[in-house]
């Protein structure tokens, strides 16, 4: 928690570093804002500051239509990953939508769903009910600002199965019916639904895209023109989506085929996770910095990344295919994957053809279809057999499941070792001090030129603890 003058402080000088990190109720006007809110500063004595949102809420405070608190970006993730609690809150507010998740989680963790409400009270100071409430509020808020569907669809997609519900816990909350928030120039109901997802600065977004570019997986991926685009299957409906930088605001501006507007919310929590949008890029830059070898590289990137996955079984296969062979061979090597298993799919995109294999198709594929891509027979039992394993369930880790625990269940699988884990640790899990150091990249880039050992790279790494999964992607771009 932070200090009362410290919140403050970062509230008088609007500091972006703090945005997300706590919010403040106004006494006066029990409103509560971020900590980047434009309208004028309050008095420091009709502040109360608050962790999080749910927080503020069940204090009887009311969101700020001003800097609007449900877009503020998520709280840090090297911090989060420490707590059990905390995990068990990221995964409630990922599934906020789902009418069992809570009962779910709790069995998840193998926790009573009253040890849940009290890890998750002792955390938040709210119960897991009134998180996901908040939750699904605050999303719903955001339809209501940024689309034009109908108040019951909005209900709908925020996850509350009746309309007078909605609308009572909407007033309850904040004060005014749903429609009031309507915008006079909202977009048109017919055809793709466009979505903010706010980040803290600086995001080095062109640095961000060529790492996609480079990897894009042929017929699902694409970087051009500034944007991400990909298919995808979610709610075993097909569709798209495209990524790119907002213009004015430290955003990104997300527009989803109209097949994805029953799940919206999940695709936005995957997205601030493929991006890497809970950063704290100041925080990490301060840390890293320290390290001599480091600070050019920190300072000449700002805002870099660590590059996340969309699918856990999508980036499995990627990583797998990307074995002891460049880049661009596994690129190859994945396209002619999508082109032979995927699912052929029309979008506005020409080079947007496909959605990328299901778990099931290559688990029951022959060993021998899978070798005919251009791969070792080892490899292609590798390839089925972390299909096998995706369709079982293994890549969903239970809330709290460290990453070194993560990382010992990804190895026991055949033909994973060491890199890919490590690899899926940073991408797919979100760890921060994840470190594949075993990777000839990172030990050339560290030795500058004169590849360093293994054992020499993780004792120079000693230091960047717990920020080493930065540390490698800044050392895998000053490569390129």
């Amino acid at each position: 928690m932070l200090a009362f003058a410290t919140c403050y402080e970062a509230l008088r000088a609007r500091d972006a570093r703090f945005d997300g990190l706590f919010f403040v109720g106004v006494t006066t006007t029990r409103i509560y804002c971020r900590s980047v809110c434009a309208a004028r500063t309050p008095r420091e004595s009709s502040c109360r500051f608050f962790s999080s949102a749910a927080m503020a809420e069940k204090d009887g405070f009311r969101p700020c239509l001003r800097c609007r608190p449900e877009l503020a970006p998520g709280s840090d993730e090297a911090v989060s990953e420490r707590s059990l609690a905390q995990a068990i809150g990221r995964r409630l507010q990922a599934t906020a939508l789902e009418a069992a998740s809570v009962k779910e989680l709790a069995r998840q963790a193998g926790f009573s769903e009253r040890q849940l409400r009290r890890i998750v009270r002792g955390a938040f100071g709210v119960t897991p009910i009134e998180l996901v409430q908040t939750q699904r509020l605050l999303f719903a808020k955001k339809l209501l600002h940024e689309t034009a569907l109908p108040v019951a669809a909005v209900a709908l997609r925020a996850g509350f199965r009746s309309l007078r519900r909605f609308n009572a816990l909407f007033q309850a909350r904040y004060g005014l019916a749903p429609t009031a928030l309507r915008r006079s120039a909202a977009l048109a109901v017919a055809g793709p639904l466009r979505l903010q997802l706010a980040y803290r600065p600086p995001l080095a977004w062109r640095e961000m895209l060529a790492y996609f570019g480079a990897r894009a997986i042929p017929g699902v991926e694409v970087v051009a023109d500034g944007c991400y685009l990909r298919t995808t299957e979610i709610g075993a409906k097909a569709a798209w989506l495209r990524v790119s930088q907002a213009a004015e605001h430290d955003a990104l501006m997300v527009e989803f085929a109209p097949e994805m507007a029953s799940h919206l919310y999940p695709a936005l929590h995957r997205l601030r996770a493929v991006f890497d949008l809970d950063a704290n890029p100041a925080r990490i830059a301060e840390h890293l910095s320290v390290e001599k070898s480091l600070r050019s590289l920190v300072a000449k990137t700002p805002g870099l990344r660590v590059p996340g996955a969309w699918d856990a079984f999508e980036i499995a296969l990627r990583a797998v295919l990307g074995q002891q062979i460049s880049v661009a061979a596994a690129t190859t090597l994945s396209g002619r994957l999508v082109a032979r298993f995927g699912t052929p799919f029309i979008t506005p995109w020409p080079r947007l053809t496909h959605t990328f294999p299901r778990a099931s198709t290559l688990a029951d594929a022959a060993v021998a279809d899978i070798a005919a891509l251009g791969l070792p027979r080892k490899r292609a039992e590798t390839i089925r057999e972390v299909a096998r394993a995706a369709a079982a369930g293994v890549f969903v880790f239970a809330p709290g499941t460290t990453a070194g625990q993560a990382v010992a269940q990804l190895k026991a699988l055949r033909g994973i070792g060491e890199w890919t884990a490590q690899y899926l640790a940073m991408r797919l899990l979100r760890s921060p001090d994840a470190f594949p150091a075993g990777d000839l990249g990172l030990r050339k880039a560290a030795g500058r030129g004169m590849p360093l050992t293994e054992a020499a790279l993780l004792r120079r790494a000693e230091s960047w603890r717990p920020w080493r999964a930065y540390a490698a992607a800044h050392l895998w771009h000053s490569l390129s």
